[in-house]
């Protein structure tokens, strides 16, 4: 068996460590944040560019249902991989979610709560994120579709060393928009980190 598989089977079991990074402690999601997110979520701000699975105007018990139907199921399975964001110098206290799919062209999603965007705290866990997908799980190509209006969105993959590879349209919470996958390889991601530290 390869590393790459034996770490996913590792963290098929619903495994999912927690993480750091310079600013920010990721937590592996449990049912106990239900109600931290479902205060912190609900915000046209966060949810316009996200996929319209995502029920809008979100329901009152909303986080609850996600983190106990689909989120901690996926955990289960294997499938997927979620962490709460929060900030090491208030660690009790949720500001944002980033998590990781082993999806057909589907693999990342993230979102931080508005008083918190535009610090570059999103740019620390998406590398975090990429680190654990190629390294941990040991996937060979991480693809992350988002609209191409969501220019913060687009800036956090080309800081990260992504490129774009399709276009399209797509159903979002705001409505039918363009979008963009953007996608990095294993090789492409650590050259790129290789450059970030030298």
């Amino acid at each position: 068996m390869s590393a790459a598989a034996s770490g996913r089977d590792c963290y098929h079991r619903g495994m999912t460590s927690e993480g750091q990074t310079a600013r920010l402690l990721l937590r592996p999601l449990a049912l106990e944040d239900a109600a931290q997110i479902q205060e912190v979520f609900p915000h046209w701000e966060i949810v316009r560019y996200l996929r319209n699975t995502v029920p809008w105007p979100y329901p009152l018990d909303g986080a609850r249902h996600y983190i106990e139907n689909i989120a901690l199921p996926a955990i289960a399975r294997g499938e997927e991989w979620h962490w709460t964001l929060r900030l090491k110098s208030a660690p009790d206290r949720l500001i944002g979610y980033i998590a990781l799919a082993n999806a057909e062209g589907h693999n990342r999603g993230f979102w931080l709560a508005p008083p918190w965007q535009g610090q570059g705290l999103m740019s620390e866990a998406a590398a975090w994120s990429s680190d654990f997908w190629f390294d941990v799980l040991g996937f060979p190509v991480l693809r992350v579709p988002k609209a191409a209006q969501n220019l913060a969105s687009r800036r956090i993959s080309e800081k990260n060393g992504m490129r774009i590879v399709c276009t399209g349209e797509q159903d979002y919470v705001c409505g039918r928009l363009s979008s963009e996958t953007w996608e990095i390889t294993a090789e492409e991601w650590r050259a790129w980190r290789a450059a970030r530290k030298g």
